[in-house]
């Protein structure tokens, strides 16, 4: 068996520096570590359980099916706050038929963002008799 110590996600922007706005100022993420220098220069951002690293550069954006699933504690408040720092919005937050009440983003290269609520009273955080 694999033992996972840690893991992240790695993105290669087409424009480096505008990512890093994107990640590091507009939406908030806290760095975890820089590593290199020029424009190209790596950074690894927290996300919660895990890390996101932009490094290098891509001459093409990721592909479609990549996306990003992010769980914050008030979807409400994270859209006000992102829309107060000019991101903007591909979807409103919107309770979806499961339960979870999600919004989405794009960050500069296309790449989906799902800023996801876990409502109080939702079976992923609490499960009768279990």
């Amino acid at each position: 068996m694999v033992h996972v110590l840690s893991g992240r996600v790695l993105l290669r922007p087409t424009d480096p520096e505008r990512s890093r706005v994107f990640y590091g100022d507009q939406l908030g993420l806290a760095v975890y570590r820089a590593f290199g220098t020029g424009p190209e220069r790596g950074t690894v951002y927290f996300l919660g359980g895990g890390f996101l690293e932009l490094s290098g550069r891509s001459e093409a954006p990721p592909a479609a099916d990549v996306r990003l699933w992010l769980q914050v504690a008030d979807v409400t408040a994270a859209h006000e706050e992102l829309l107060a720092k000019g991101v903007e919005i591909v979807r409103p937050p919107v309770k979806e038929p499961w339960g979870l009440v999600e919004m989405w983003v794009a960050d500069p290269d296309g790449t989906p963002i799902v800023l996801v609520e876990v409502p109080a009273d939702h079976p992923m955080r609490y499960r009768p008799g279990i």
